[in-house]
């Protein structure tokens, strides 16, 4: 029997065969919350599945053709054999580099969704600003990606800024690349409200979380305190009339979500406590993983919200990566989306980290 390459990819392969068998099963298919769950998980391990399966094809007739090769006792067998080889060999290195990609990116390309909040820092309304502009460039690279985003919860200031935005992002590989996003982003420019032409200095923060789903995260009823009341609109305007804004204390953590972003309460329900249990499971990694985040905070940094991670100069088109020593000027066509070349060298840099061994691996 062919000794297996990759077992931690091998024991995802085994996960996905088992998710198909259960999507077949009609206790399952009757149960739709449970169905949807799984069918999620099954989405999020497609890719790893199918390269894997590709990969043990290969495999096998690459060492039935070397087997065959080995054993010929003929001039045409042997002619047959090597011409197999010969077409099998090429597509070998890059599939066996591709699953080593899979290996380094640990959990982060299973996870397709995500949960994306950004919050004016210090700056006053210019943060707010900053931070609107932070909103429309990470929706606009979530449209050139062909991703989906939903947003769950806006605050605005009274200049049209944004005090906080909280939005979810689905589609393939998007919790992967967005990873190294969380942090704070200072902003160097000419704010709207000055009239002496004078550069400023402010700041917003932005937080990345995979969204959990019911099976990452229980939570019991037991230990959520919930409160209604009335949402008010936009700048405090427009109050609403019934009380469909919810606030979810989570007791034992202290976390709190609140959402008002819907006109009904179930519906505001339930979008917090999707957002509670992302919460909750970025606290429950990061307590759990302290030795890996010791060791990212030497290399991609921390992924806390705190830690400056880039500089946006406006007056001189510049934006400055800190925890890789990137610099571009090309922070205009940057704002309007044009993340890659900011997101490829830190992945390409993580990699190469974990290649060598330097962060473990994510789980």
């Amino acid at each position: 029997m062919t000794t297996r390459m990759f077992p931690t990819l091998q024991a995802k392969l085994a996960r996905f065969e088992e998710l198909e068998a259960q999507l077949q099963d009609p206790e399952v298919l009757a149960d739709v919350s449970k169905m949807l769950e799984i069918q999620r998980e099954h989405g999020g391990l497609s890719k790893i599945a199918s390269t894997v399966r590709e990969f043990n094809t290969l495999q096998d007739d690459l060492l039935a053709a070397e087997t065959m090769l080995a054993e010929a006792t003929d001039d045409e067998t042997k002619e047959i054999a090597q011409a197999e080889i010969d077409e099998l060999k090429p597509r070998f290195e890059p599939l066996k580099t591709e699953l080593e990609d899979m290996v380094t990116a640990g959990d982060s390309l299973t996870r397709g969704s995500l949960i994306m909040e950004i919050r004016a820092g210090t700056g006053g309304d210019e943060a707010a600003l900053f931070a609107r502009d932070l909103y429309e460039m990470y929706t606009r690279y979530v449209d050139l990606q062909g991703w989906k985003y939903e947003v769950m919860e806006l605050t605005t200031s009274e200049l049209g800024g944004l005090k906080e935005v909280v939005i979810t992002i689905t589609g393939s590989g998007a919790y992967h690349r967005l990873q190294f996003e969380s942090g704070g982003h200072r902003v160097q420019r000419v704010p709207e409200t000055e009239t002496q032409g004078r550069v400023h200095t402010s700041a917003a923060t932005v937080a990345v979380m995979a969204e959990a789903s019911e099976i990452d995260v229980e939570i019991r009823d037991e230990d959520l305190r919930i409160d209604t009341m009335r949402a008010g609109g936009p700048g405090g305007q427009k109050v609403n009339k019934t009380e469909s804004a919810v606030r979810i204390t989570h007791i034992p953590s202290g976390l709190v979500v609140r959402i008002q972003d819907e006109k009904s309460q179930h519906k505001n329900k339930a979008k917090a406590l999707r957002v509670l249990r992302s919460r909750l499971m970025e606290l429950r990694e990061s307590q759990a993983h302290a030795v890996r985040a010791e060791q990212r905070r030497t290399l991609v940094g921390s992924g806390d919200r705190s830690e400056r991670i880039r500089t946006y100069n406006f007056p001189q088109n510049r934006l400055t990566d800190h925890r890789i020593g990137l610099t571009v000027y090309k922070l205009d066509q940057i704002m309007q989306g044009n993340l890659d070349e900011l997101i490829n060298p830190i992945l390409a840099f993580d990699r190469e980290e974990r290649l060598k061994g330097n962060v473990a691996p994510s789980t």
